[in-house]
């Protein structure tokens, strides 16, 4: 194993023989530099673990030579030695991140606990460093396919993980992997060993979501018998998603604005601004700008969190990169179910490469789980996909249906194929009402028109 090396700066001939003395006997490598500029040369040549630094050099001062190692390494650990320093230094020393400050004659069994102490931090830093390289290869590991669109995305990923405070909105229908970006551009900033908060704000209740994004005082209401930290203060310092934000009710959006705009809240029933370092990241399938066309999103809201916009292709548009996803949901569920891992038949794969996809990878990804877990034999065929697969036209024939649609029999009267395009367009959008008035190109009080003229149930 290396040793720690230590540079020691000091014009002091005896003081750097005694330190080295001790240091070489505890076992570290030692650097000497009798000033501030050989010192500097010296911290850039051997980029050592530690620096024992002199507060009084000939040529410069120690907190000038420590000003300028901070501008080739921020994270360097630095001690400072002195025998005749004044609070002022000591203070411009502190504001600088010195590690530590001792006086001579130096106590040298205090000097190796500090010593120990530093080299802790540095190590842990190191280690810290690694892990978040190890997490960042791992997120952009997971997203699968080497298609235009999706290194189209993975390149304003790596743009966005730079900046860490930028708002951005993810759009696209569901199942397009939001949530996937969202986490590999936390994962890739600068927030990476912060927090990471996901809300789906269409499954809170509307009564409980003020609470649950803010917080509350105790006794804020009935039934909040102790305080409450909001996901917007437990998300301090890293990144707060708020998916499906086209469903947040119109009175809690000049709420998120005002965060948005000044990084401070009130908890429920709190009378004082509470601060914050909180990056958001927003998603939604809905088209926000007809849902501010329709008094339905405040169009302040929407500029603020457009920010920077991410659009999530569907699937059907990148349909190359079905097989490299077929082939890591594969291994996925293997491991998780101890079964061998599977081949896929040619018929398999080209119904799957031809479907359409309407709920897009999560879709397909269920469609696998499906197929592995039924299947007996080592090879996925066709005989546990789902029925939808096998009845897709193959594309590029004159079927008279949008992708994912099948036509009724002839002879069937117009209203009813009507009703079927409706019930294939809502289960085809998960229920989802705007989703499905979009595959049908009508809008969506059209499309409550007839689900209840047909009495088809969200």
């Amino acid at each position: 194993m290396a040793r720690d090396r230590i540079l020691v700066v000091d014009d002091d001939q005896l003081q750097r023989w005694a330190m080295g003395k001790h240091l070489a006997a505890w076992d570290y490598e030692v650097i000497a530099a009798a000033d501030g500029q050989s010192g500097l040369e010296a911290f850039t040549a051997h980029l050592p673990d530690l620096v024992l630094l002199d507060l009084q050099l000939p040529d410069q001062t120690g907190v000038d030579v420590l000003r300028q190692i901070r501008a080739i390494d921020p994270h360097a650990v630095v001690i400072m030695v002195t025998a005749h320093g004044g609070v002022q230094e000591a203070v411009a020393a502190f504001k600088l991140g010195v590690f530590d400050y001792l006086s001579k004659p130096l106590d040298f069994e205090a000097l190796g606990v500090t010593l120990r102490y530093g080299l802790e931090a540095r190590h842990l830093r190191a280690e810290v460093e690694r892990l978040r390289a190890e997490n960042q290869e791992s997120a952009e590991a997971t997203i699968i396919g080497d298609s235009p669109a999706i290194a189209d995305g993975v390149r304003m990923l790596r743009k966005l993980a730079s900046s860490g405070a930028s708002t951005v909105l993810m759009t696209g229908e569901s199942g397009t992997g939001k949530d996937l970006f969202a986490k590999a551009l936390h994962s890739q900033s600068s927030r990476s060993g912060g927090p990471f908060f996901p809300v789906n704000c269409a499954a809170i209740p509307d009564t409980l979501m003020e609470s649950e994004l803010f917080g509350h005082e105790k006794g804020a209401f009935t039934d909040a018998r102790f305080l409450k930290k909001g996901v917007f203060e437990l998300a301090d310092g890293g990144t707060l998603y708020l998916d499906e934000i086209g469903e947040l009710k119109t009175s809690l959006q000049p709420k998120i604005l005002r965060v948005l705009e000044t990084l401070t809240f009130r908890r429920v029933g709190g009378s004082r601004d509470i601060t914050v370092d909180v990056r958001v990241i927003a998603a939604t399938n809905r088209d926000l700008d007809a849902a501010v066309q329709q008094g339905e999103f405040r169009r302040d809201l929407l500029y603020r969190l457009r920010v920077i916009e991410m659009t999530m292709k569907p699937l059907r548009e990148h349909r190359e990169d079905i097989p490299a996803l077929v082939q890591h949901f594969l291994r996925q569920f293997a491991l998780r179910f101890h079964k061998p891992l599977m081949s896929v038949s040619k018929p398999a794969m080209e119904a799957m490469a031809r479907y359409a996809w309407p709920g897009n990878v999560r879709e397909l990804k269920n469609a696998v789980e499906r197929a592995v877990i039924l299947e007996d034999g080592d090879e996925l065929t066709m005989s546990y996909l789902p029925d939808q697969l096998t009845q897709a036209p193959a594309r590029g024939t004159a079927s008279g249906s949008p992708d994912g649609f099948v036509l009724p029999q002839a002879g069937v009267s117009l209203e009813r194929v009507e009703e079927s395009f409706v019930r294939q367009a809502m289960n085809m959008a998960g229920g989802n009402q705007t989703r499905a008035a979009q595959l049908l190109d009508i809008s969506r009080d059209t499309l409550r028109y007839k689900l209840k003229k047909f009495g088809v149930e969200s």
